[in-house]
């Protein structure tokens, strides 16, 4: 019996579809007007061209943790460099900007507060994620990396904008930086109330903070600091001379939000000063508190000693000690006793030891 399969015409061959999961928003802008947005469906190739062949259009693509295939593909439309390609797929990474001949590529931190009822050991106040952009002359992708700063009501804002995305990609990177210094300048006062409250319980009755809480205190001041300052370089040369092909009406934006990231700096610097001094004060008190458990301890062994010292001379039971004959020799050594504990404890309670 033949078994052998029945001969079918070969197939031609299918196109496979490209993977547009990690696509979170896309759209094509011609003079500030959104003509198209198709979304994760976005035949990515067609809208760039399009964008090309277009005066004033460009193309906004948001990504958001794309897989390496995924962003191969993207970096084939948008003729990407292998190393920016290399960097996105790098998920720790310093704040940065570069250019790669007509291409800018900048990496930020963005950072969120979270939520807490009370500070304690191990209490997470500030989540932080790294936000990519990619800026060409008719596109502009960004890409982020966990939860943090979600893009989407900051494409909403924007689109309602004409007039401000008539000026190109530069304008979309301008509002991603002007609301992140704004999540800074937010967490900021945030963290300010937490201090606040923070330095009251310190320096109350009783102490209830502990160091475990205050150095929690202090890493999470750290991750929002290691997110705040680096920007400072990036912002310094969008405003300044290194970008000087940027429109100068784009450049006073920049400069714009740069003051107010100065700002932010410059009470995350204050804050860490107060940590510190918070910390180094608990690390007093409790110096002084074990210091006075000590005093306390050894006056109490002071009485103890000095009682133990006359029982010990009566305990020797010499033959020729007139006092153990003596009918009120017992009561007579027991009222030294407690007169000259009740002297001593007078003494060292004067001298505030208990």
């Amino acid at each position: 019996m033949d078994v052998r399969p029945a001969w079918e015409p070969p197939r031609p061959a299918v196109r496979r579809r490209a993977d547009h999961t990690a696509i979170v928003g896309c759209d094509l802008f011609v003079d500030g007007v959104a003509v198209e947005s198709p979304g994760s469906a976005a035949d990515l190739a067609r809208l760039h061209e399009r964008a090309r062949a277009q005066d004033g259009a460009f193309v906004w693509l948001g990504l958001h943790e794309p897989t390496e295939a995924a962003l191969t593909r993207v970096a084939e439309v948008f003729a990407l460099h292998p190393l920016v390609v290399e960097d996105i797929l790098h998920r720790e990474q310093r704040v940065k900007i570069e250019r790669y001949e007509d291409m800018v590529f900048l990496v930020v931190r963005a950072a969120q507060y979270v939520e807490h009822e009370r500070i304690t050991a191990t209490s997470e106040m500030v989540s932080t994620g790294f936000v990519r952009i990619l800026i060409g002359p008719q596109f502009v992708i960004t890409v982020r990396q966990g939860t943090v700063m979600e893009l989407s009501t900051l494409r909403t804002d924007l689109s309602a904008d004409p007039e401000m995305l008539a000026q190109g990609p530069w304008a979309v990177v301008h509002g991603i930086l002007d609301r992140l210094v704004d999540g800074y300048v937010d967490i900021a006062a945030a963290m300010q109330t937490d201090l606040d409250l923070t330095e009251a319980a310190v320096f109350a009755p009783g102490t209830p903070v502990t160091v475990e809480q205050i150095y929690q205190l202090k890493r999470q001041l750290m991750k929002f600091k290691a997110a705040v300052l680096p920007l400072q370089r990036p912002l310094a040369a969008l405003s300044g001379k290194q970008f000087a092909d940027l429109p100068k009406e784009i450049r006073r934006y920049f400069s714009d939000a740069a003051d107010h990231h100065a700002a932010a700096v410059e009470q995350v610097i204050a804050f860490d000063d107060v940590v510190n001094t918070l910390l180094q004060a608990r690390l007093t008190q409790l110096t002084v508190d074990q210091n006075n458990d000590l005093r306390k301890i050894a006056s109490w062994a002071a009485i103890a000693a000095l009682t133990t010292a006359i029982a010990g001379v009566y305990g020797m039971n010499f033959a020729h000690m007139p006092e153990l004959t003596w009918r009120y020799g017992y009561p007579a050594i027991m009222l030294v006793m407690l007169v000259s504990a009740g002297v001593l404890y007078w003494v060292l309670r004067r001298a505030g030891w208990l």
